[in-house]
C-alpha cells in the first residue's frame, strides 16, 4: 500500500517503528500537502461569501487561479511522500549491492551514486513545491474569508516546516556527493530557497498575529 494511502493511524505507527522509512523526507512532504490543503480550505470557505462576491472581477480571478495553482501542486506533494521513501529504498538496494569483483565495485559506485542523487532530486522537489506554494499564500490571507485565517496561518507554518525538512534532507545527502558543481548548485539553491521562505512565513505570520491581537 502506498503511504499516502494510509490512515494517518496507520501512517504516524509507520513512522513510529524500527523502520529508516518513512522518514524526515516524506513526513516532510505530507507536512506540505497537509499546508496546501489548509490554504486551499480557506479559499473554499470564501467562494460564494457575500465579501467574497463584492471583490472586483479581477481579484476574483487571481484568486481563483492561486485556487487552482495550489490544488496542482498539492498533487505533486502528494506523490513525493511516497518518492521520497522510494529514493530511500533505491540507495539502501545500491548499498547492498555485491562488490567482490572490481566490475561489481564500479556497478556498485554508480548505483550509488545515481541513488544519491535521486534522493537528493526528492526533497529538493519537495522544498521548491513548497515555496513555490509559500509565495501564493499572501494573496488568499488578504482576500479570503477571514474566519479562517488561523487555518492559513497553520497551513503557512505546515508548509515552511515542509520546506525546511525537504532542505535538511538535501543536505545530508550532499555529503555523499564529490561532484562539487552538483553539490554547490544544490548547496546554494537551498540558502536561497530557506532564506525566501522564512521571509515569506514569517510575513504572512506576523499578520495574522497583528490581526489576531
Amino acid at each position: 500500500m502506498k503511504l499516502i494511502d494510509m490512515t494517518v493511524a496507520d501512517f504516524a505507527n509507520e513512522v513510529d517503528s524500527n523502520s529508516p522509512a518513512p522518514g524526515g523526507g516524506s513526513v516532510s512532504a505530507l507536512a506540505s500537502d497537509i499546508g496546501v490543503g489548509l490554504a486551499r480550505m480557506m479559499a473554499h470557505l470564501s467562494f460564494g461569501k457575500k465579501k467574497f462576491e463584492a471583490l472586483d472581477e479581477k481579484t476574483k480571478k487571481e484568486f481563483k487561479n492561486k485556487f487552482d495553482k495550489l490544488g496542482e501542486i498539492r498533487q505533486e506533494l502528494s506523490a513525493l511522500v511516497d518518492k521520497d521513501t522510494e529514493s530511500f529504498n533505491e540507495f539502501m538496494k545500491a548499498v547492498k549491492m555485491p562488490k567482490e569483483t572490481e566490475e561489481e565495485k564500479a556497478l556498485r559506485t554508480k548505483a550509488i551514486e545515481d541513488a544519491t542523487i535521486f534522493s537528493i532530486e526528492v526533497p529538493y522537489k519537495t522544498a521548491s513545491l513548497s515555496l513555490e506554494a509559500l509565495k501564493l499564500l499572501d494573496f488568499l490571507v488578504q482576500n479570503g474569508n477571514q474566519n479562517a485565517i488561523t487555518d492559513i496561518g497553520v497551513g503557512t507554518l505546515m508548509l515552511a516546516t515542509g520546506m525546511e525538512g525537504a532542505i535538511l534532507n538535501v543536505k545530508v545527502n550532499l555529503g555523499g556527493i564529490e561532484n562539487k558543481e552538483i553539490h554547490d548548485k544544490y548547496s546554494n539553491s537551498c540558502r536561497e530557497l530557506l532564506s525566501e521562505g522564512k521571509k515569506i512565513k514569517d510575513s504572512i505570520i506576523s499578520n495574522i498575529h497583528r490581526q489576531l491581537d
